[in-house]
């Protein structure tokens, strides 16, 4: 099931609000892991060890908790510690890297006169969300193991927090120290009720109107074939994918907030119109935030931060960079996504980003074109077919510089050049910042009313894609 589903907005939701401001405040945290297992489920009902593989994850990093937090006041938590982080990652790689693992394995054997079928691959399919509940599971250990929070004495509050359904499939990562007072004792008041509602359908719009609309061009070209695009359309293409990218996860984690906010809770913040930067260090300081501030609590300040010497703070940037390429999926392309990413921010850091910093026009021209040719390489996971696409940006291929399909910019701009003038224009602050005067009167109510119902109209027609970021 998914926010942007007429099951889930018209059935799922409906029904869990009634039970959860029905029943006694002290019942609501079990409530939520109930109704939040259940959300997770529909989607699963044809793999029930998913469902088992999130109910034991619970379970067991509970007990994990609880044993760090005892064995921590003698100094022996460490152990402990260890072997939860190993318990989580060991799932995770099983279901997420084993047949890359495999593959390459194979590939190696068969390059040295092996055989090429040195191990077989398992073909998992990979549990939704489990990448970020992975994630939320070590930073409650590890908070646990710093003195950061006492361990969690009640299940209930603990299941709640790492299966609650706003955040569970694709974010924000949430810390539990984050939402702990909340967790134990908060209000859900009918202003953060109004107030949630019109965060859900703001991001529903963003989800439903934009990003599955402009998706389509994306989804166009590669019905095409790339060998058969012209340059203007390939660079068309990748503004689209950005676009289409940008408005999806911005539409779900909205959509996550607004629940959150329903039910009491400050879920945090994940974007900050991260298309206005001007570097792409600070474009990773505004975009998917969650996730830049695991790995700089968890791996980039334990290895030392930037309080070592030049060389090994380049090195605990590799590091860092290339983790979040490979947590972002199992292919060469995104460890190559990583690497390049770490190749632009040091660069930046040796001096770069100074200059950026004092030419902000020629910062935004940099990125204009930087952070659609970063999201190529994240997009295409065929090698082969990355270098095809990179070779039409600049006229490289069969067709050279124009195309099979004579007149296909033209075709393009016709259909999608509108949309494509919306989505520019919305993924700056401008918009956001007029919105947010008028969203809590009358003017923004029409407005959301008419942006809810559009959604919904679309949806009932069948327009509607799975979140891109399911699949991390």
């Amino acid at each position: 099931m998914v926010f942007s589903s007429l099951q889930f907005i018209f059935i799922f939701l409906p029904a869990f609000l009634i039970v959860y401001f029905a029943i006694p405040r002290t019942w609501r945290n079990f409530w939520i892991f109930v109704g939040s297992v259940a959300f997770y489920a529909f989607g699963t009902l044809d793999k029930p060890q998913y469902i088992l593989l999130l109910v034991m994850s619970v379970i067991v990093n509970f007990i994990f908790g609880k044993a760090i937090g005892k064995r921590r006041r003698r100094g022996r938590g460490r152990a402990m510690l260890v072997l939860g982080i190993i318990y989580n990652l060991a799932w995770l790689c099983v279901f997420k890297y084993a047949d890359f693992i495999f593959e390459n394995i194979n590939i190696l054997a068969e390059h040295f006169g092996g055989s090429g079928e040195l191990l077989k691959p398992w073909h998992l399919l990979l549990p939704v969300g489990i990448s970020f509940y992975t994630f939320q599971s070590i930073s409650y250990l590890v908070d646990v193991y710093r003195e950061d929070i006492p361990a969690e004495s009640s299940l209930a509050n603990f299941g709640a927090y790492l299966t609650m359904f706003p955040q569970l499939i694709a974010g924000p990562i949430i810390k539990y120290r984050e939402i702990r007072e909340e967790m134990r004792g908060r209000k859900a008041t009918f202003a953060q009720f109004d107030q949630g509602l019109r965060i859900f359908a703001l991001g529903l719009g963003l989800k439903v109107i934009l990003a599955n609309q402009i998706g389509n061009l994306w989804t166009d070209i590669q019905t095409i074939g790339y060998e058969s695009i012209s340059t203007p359309v390939a660079w068309l293409g990748i503004f689209a994918y950005s676009f289409q990218l940008y408005f999806d996860f911005y539409g779900y984690s909205m959509m996550a907030i607004g629940l959150g906010r329903i039910m009491g809770f400050t879920i945090p913040q994940n974007f900050d119109h991260p298309y206005e930067s001007c570097s792409m260090t600070e474009f990773w300081r505004r975009w998917h935030m969650t996730l830049g501030s695991w790995f700089r609590e968890y791996v980039y300040i334990p290895l030392g931060g930037n309080r070592r010497s030049a060389p090994r703070v380049y090195f605990n940037l590799f590091v860092v960079w290339l983790l979040t390429g490979f947590w972002h999926g199992a292919g060469w392309n995104f460890v190559l996504w990583g690497l390049i990413l770490f190749v632009i921010i040091a660069i930046e850091k040796a001096g770069l980003k100074r200059f950026l910093d004092r030419a902000r026009v020629r910062a935004h021209i940099y990125m204009f074109f930087l952070i659609p040719l970063t999201w190529m390489v994240f997009a295409i996971t065929d090698m082969g077919q990355l270098g095809v696409y990179a070779g039409r940006l600049i006229g490289i291929g069969a067709n050279g510089f124009g195309s099979v399909f004579a007149g296909d910019l033209a075709k393009f701009v016709d259909t999608y050049g509108v949309l494509l003038i919306i989505c520019l224009v919305l993924c700056v602050s401008g918009p956001a910042k007029l919105f947010a005067r008028i969203r809590d009167n009358v003017l923004g109510a029409v407005i959301l009313f008419a942006v809810f119902w559009g959604s919904v109209y679309l949806l009932n027609m069948g327009l509607n894609d799975p979140f891109l970021y399911f699949r991390f």
